[in-house]
């Protein structure tokens, strides 16, 4: 079930199908209501909302129909000890790259489901960061392997913040295009990489059901 904190006389837009479990808030400093999103999670809207989420080394791709204000965030990453960043072409499809073009071809998918035209994609991409040192550098491989995808899908990259070693905190507006981020301090990376590293492991323990293509 949702979980909506409003704001006396807001109007929460209404999520588009299936995304009715997606949690969302009031962001009072803001003043604006926000789907929150988690590791292997995406999420779609037509309305005048935002969509957050906190990065480590995953990677969240933020893609609208410039025209329409359609649009939506992801939140996915490759399974660690994969291979070199060269291995990580969108054309190969290798077990690894299939967990990322999985969250990118549902979510595009989902944006021209809602009335998204391709030829008016634009995309946004956040994270990568190599937050603790004793990590691998998964997310030197997670920006490889999205500029790779979307240099063979011909969308265009209108902004992007990717790597560094700091975490990041992403609000995405799909109605306006606009993105705030955050570059969040240290105190908060064992807890971010922690959450990252289970979710890492359970992509090594279960494989991607189903084959996607883009429509």
């Amino acid at each position: 079930m949702s979980a909506v904190l409003p704001r006396p006389g807001a109007a929460l837009p209404p999520p588009l199908p299936g995304f009715e479990h997606v949690r969302r808030l009031w962001n009072a400093r803001h003043g604006f209501f926000a789907a929150r999103i988690l590791p292997g999670e995406y999420y779609v809207t037509r309305g005048e909302e935002g969509i957050s989420t906190t990065l480590g080394s995953c990677i969240s791709a933020c893609i609208r129909d410039s025209e329409k204000g359609i649009g939506g965030m992801n939140h996915f990453m490759l399974p660690a000890g994969s291979g070199d960043p060269g291995a990580y072409k969108a054309a190969g499809l290798g077990a690894a790259t299939r967990y990322g073009n999985y969250a990118m071809e549902h979510l595009i998918n989902e944006i021209m489901k809602n009335g998204g035209r391709r030829e008016n994609l634009e995309v946004k991409v956040f994270g990568g960061g190599r937050i603790l040192e004793k990590m691998t550098d998964v997310g030197l491989r997670n920006i490889a392997f999205v500029r790779d995808y979307l240099a063979a899908e011909g969308l265009a990259v209108v902004a992007e913040d990717l790597g560094d070693i700091f975490p990041r905190q992403v609000i995405y507006f799909p109605a306006s295009g606009r993105a705030k981020v955050k570059r969040l301090r240290s105190l908060h990376n064992n807890l971010i990489a922690d959450v990252e590293m289970h979710y890492g492991e359970s992509l090594a323990e279960k494989p991607v059901s189903g084959d996607i293509e883009l429509f």
